[in-house]
């Protein structure tokens, strides 16, 4: 008979761990505070080898952009990885190290890092491409065992999701082809965790611009998420956004879940 128990997962968008690790409190420091059973990071922009970290207790799984300074994601975890897949057949955005998917015994954990579709949606198509493998991938992961998903999904759902939504409709992060995207994300079998808990919190945001004053003002937004299969959706405890952590222009973002 198989026992669950309750985990702890965070995600942060650190954007540039080697500029985290300087802060204070460090990189380190705020893992070691959560304590995470899975901690997972993106943008790390790094290469293998330009970082040395110190996280005992943790296995290190890494996924490297080809182009330097660039993209990237990682995920420490306590449990070692009984498999791990850092690339999903997207050849648009395959070698930008977007993807750490980590098998466990009683399920998938998969990092993101979603390709921006840039200013007046330059790389819309590239993102909307990436969307679309990115959703089989998972797909065909849950059909496995049940999958957690998080990372920074570039994109505010809905209006609910950032500060202000009529000046940004049809900017990156908030056009219409990419909420349909999110939407069909979500449609293929997976649950946005943190709405599901708070389905009218408002306010709640995880990514604010350095420019403006924007986080002291809290002009911000949900671009970061914890996504869940349906049939585990029950099995969440808890969903919050960490908006105390500095260090970065965004903010981790946390799940508790018996699996």
């Amino acid at each position: 008979m198989s026992t669950t128990r309750e985990l702890r997962l965070v995600s942060w968008n650190v954007n540039g761990l080697r500029a985290v690790m300087k802060k204070d409190p460090s990189f380190t420091d705020v893992v070691e505070t959560t304590g995470a059973d899975v901690f997972a990071i993106q943008e790390t922009k790094l290469q293998e080898g330009q970082i040395e970290l110190d996280l005992p207790g943790y296995h290190q799984t890494w996924s490297y952009a080809e182009r330097k300074g660039y993209s990237g994601t990682a995920v420490f975890s306590r449990e070692e990885p009984l498999r791990v897949i850092n690339h999903i057949g997207a050849p648009e955005a395959d070698n930008e190290g977007r993807v750490c998917a980590l098998e466990f015994p009683t399920y998938w954990f998969v990092d993101v890092y979603t390709p921006n579709a840039q200013n007046e949606l330059a790389r819309i198509d590239t993102r909307l491409a990436w969307d679309s493998a990115y959703r089989e991938f998972l797909v065909g992961l849950a059909a496995e065992k049940p999958v957690v998903t998080c990372g920074d999904f570039n994109v505010a759902h809905n209006e609910i999701d950032l500060k202000n939504p009529g000046p940004n409709r049809g900017n990156a992060g908030f056009s219409d082809e990419e909420r349909e995207s999110f939407t069909r994300l979500l449609n293929a079998g997976f649950t946005d965790t943190f709405r599901a808990r708070h389905p009218d919190v408002t306010g709640a945001y995880s990514w604010w611009s350095y420019r403006f004053n924007a986080r002291k003002n809290n002009a911000g937004w949900r671009i970061d998420y914890f996504l869940v299969s349906n049939d585990i959706a029950d099995r969440v405890t808890g969903a919050s956004i960490l908006s105390e952590v500095y260090g970065s222009d965004h903010c981790p973002v946390e799940l508790t879940i018996e699996l």
